[in-house]
């Protein structure tokens, strides 16, 4: 049997081992809806938009720096930081086994939000997993991992948002369990971007109001 870390996997490696398939994009008001923020919102936007330019102007930004003075913040505007929802940092994933591959995977998600109030099986139901990157790594170059990660919920639950971010690019995934995994990826936003980083308030505050109440058959 082999043992592969998540981290060093091709997204080519993640769709053969996985038998994960990308579909047609869809747009993020396909799948969510997106509620006009309000003026207290868009002002703390604002301020997380502008602490990010400072330090982005200056030199890369770390993967830590991204977590903690950006991805918290947004996460806290959006809703995530409530009683209803546990987040969880540097949570090992159990171990992937895939039988007919003979392949064991591990691997560590960066940032995970679990819905606190729905269990199946003894197993709380995914919200949202995040993967971080640095400032001068693309945002896609997390999709693997972020792939890997997602698709473990898809053993307890229908369907599972993921992200991948480098502070500036916020890539979001939706992956859903029907006959076999499958998953999106939905238009890329941008923090620096006014229009777009007004949406990806609005994406991530509609995430925070799934509640994955339906588990896969």
């Amino acid at each position: 049997m082999r043992t592969l870390d998540a981290r060093n996997l091709s997204l080519k490696q993640v769709h053969q081992i996985l038998k994960l398939e990308r579909q047609p994009n869809k747009s993020f008001t396909d799948l969510l809806s997106l509620e006009t923020l309000t003026s207290y919102e868009q002002q703390e936007l604002d301020k997380i938009r502008n602490n990010f330019d400072s330090y982005y102007a200056e030199e890369k930004i770390s993967e830590g720096q991204v977590k903690f003075l950006f991805l918290s913040p947004l996460l806290w505007l959006s809703g995530f930081y409530q009683p209803s929802i546990k987040i969880t940092l540097e949570e090992n994933i159990a171990d992937i086994f895939i039988e007919d591959e003979d392949t064991l995977i591990k691997g560590r998600m960066d940032i995970l939000a679990v819905n606190n109030t729905v269990q199946k099986a003894s197993s709380l139901l995914w919200i949202l997993v995040i993967e971080a990157k640095n400032s001068s790594v693309e945002a896609l170059e997390g999709l693997p991992q972020l792939l890997t990660y997602t698709s473990k919920s898809l053993e307890n639950q229908k369907s599972v948002w993921g992200l991948t971010t480098n502070g500036l690019r916020y890539q979001f995934v939706y992956l859903q369990q029907n006959n076999h995994p499958t998953y999106q990826l939905l238009p890329e936003l941008n923090l620096l971007d006014s229009e777009r980083s007004l949406q990806l308030l609005q994406v991530l505050k509609a995430i925070c109001k799934i509640q994955h109440t339906s588990v896969a058959a």
